[in-house]
């Protein structure tokens, strides 16, 4: 199964609610930090709501 790794580039301060959620159910807390996440319509779905404050590499 392919994963993908996720890599917060932009803060959450000031972020709706919902999307700083959905970046701490990434495991996403702070600027610069990388998490590794499976790559299934859940964790795609994550991605997608919070596109603007990440970047995405596959593995």
């Amino acid at each position: 199964m392919a994963n993908l790794k996720i890599k917060l580039i932009k803060s959450l301060n000031g972020r709706h609610d919902k999307h700083i959620a959905t970046a701490k159910s990434l495991g996403l807390t702070k600027i610069g930090r990388e998490k590794t996440q499976p790559d299934n319509p859940q964790t795609r779905g994550k991605i997608e709501q919070i596109k603007y404050l990440i970047s995405v590499t596959e593995e």
